[in-house]
């Protein structure tokens, strides 16, 4: 069976990730073509991987190459526009978080593809993070009882890129780029149950020179199966990257830390290579990560989507998925500019972005 084609939607971070998990991990797929804004830029991301083909133009990439999957790894501002161009042109399509901007922009995004029979996934590396994984299989199991309590914390110093930091190209500051994956995260271990509330405290703490957008929130979901999950976010910490999650039961506990457990303690003097995301300086102690991608779930999410595409299965995290969680974001600006609890559903209309809800715009 011949191989499902992908053509790659930017040349940064996450790009590389995907390129490199589709090159050593998803072996019933191949990168034939990369877009990147700057055409300088495609064309060197390509020699790099060893794609054949670069563009400086989506419209011109679809037309010219005969694809079934469009890997969206843009900036939060183009996923709209990216992902009707590709289902126009009948390309299933995968996307990085968060899925849009605005609730209204979701909704376009899963109609385009719905009403064209396409497959839309929300590119959630946390629900296929084999450490994380392991631990939903042992709740699954019965191993600490009734959940009562989930917690998620991802932290660092801040993000790779200029326009992470701008609200008009990001849409809000550290909710958006790395609260959505614990939003995500809770739904998953709550199989997608309803979220009755949300409550979240955001500060500008460290970047207050570089962005008016938040890098550092705690924000509380209620679910209505009385579950309580609690995310605490930053681009506020140094030393590199954090990510851990904590389940609490009736029975037991589990913790999970998704980097340490798999790196290698190390000191040295002079410092090295690379240590780990958002390390700063290899010098003196760091953890040493080995197979960074694989470890955060990045291969094992693209498979699983090919494997889709391939044999007409439905992703495990989809469009709207990706919709509920941008919801939850909205309530948890909302609640950070009244102090209150916000209960769902919780639509409000017309917004540019979500982060308007906290700044008062």
């Amino acid at each position: 069976m011949s191989k499902t084609k992908v053509a790659l939607l930017g040349t940064g971070f996450i790009a590389n990730i995907h390129a490199e998990s589709y090159a050593r991990f998803v072996h019933n797929a191949e990168v034939v073509a990369v877009y990147g804004r700057d055409k300088a830029h495609a064309e060197a991301f390509a020699a790099a991987h060893g794609i054949p083909a670069a563009y400086g133009d989506i419209d011109e990439l679809l037309a010219a190459e005969q694809v079934d999957v469009v890997d969206i790894c843009l900036p939060n501002y183009l996923h709209h526009e990216a992902c009707l161009k590709a289902a126009g042109a009948n390309k299933h399509v995968i996307i990085e978080k968060p899925l849009a901007l605005t609730l209204e922009q979701a909704d376009e995004m899963i109609e385009a593809c719905r009403s064209r029979g396409l497959k839309l996934m929300y590119a959630e590396e946390l629900c296929f993070a084999p450490k994380y994984e392991r631990v939903r299989a042992l709740v699954e199991a019965g191993a600490v009882g009734d959940v009562y309590m989930l917690k998620q914390a991802e932290k660092h110093s801040g993000p790779h890129s200029r326009w992470f930091y701008q609200k008009e190209t990001a849409g809000g500051g550290v909710m958006m780029d790395m609260g959505c994956h614990a939003l995500a995260w809770f739904r998953w271990m709550n199989k997608n149950n309803p979220v009755k509330s949300v409550y979240a405290d955001m500060k500008t703490v460290l970047h207050k020179g570089t962005t008016d957008c938040d890098d550092n929130t705690v924000t509380l979901v209620e679910f209505e199966n009385g579950v309580t999950c609690i995310a605490e976010d930053s681009w506020a910490k140094h030393g590199g990257m954090d990510d851990r999650i904590e389940v609490y039961g009736t029975k037991g506990v589990s913790y999970a830390d998704l980097f340490r457990g798999n790196s290698a303690l190390t000191y040295s003097t002079d410092g090295y290579d690379y240590a780990s995301e958002k390390a700063g300086s290899s010098q003196g102690w760091t953890f040493t990560i080995f197979e960074e991608a694989f470890n955060q779930g990045y291969p094992q999410e693209l498979s699983h989507f090919i494997r889709c595409v391939r044999e007409d299965e439905t992703p495990c995290v989809t469009g709207e998925d990706g919709r509920a969680v941008l919801e939850i974001i909205y309530a948890a600006y909302a609640s950070a500019k009244s102090g209150a609890k916000v209960n769902l559903p919780f639509e409000p209309k017309g917004l540019k972005y979500p982060i308007e809800l906290l700044l008062g715009e």
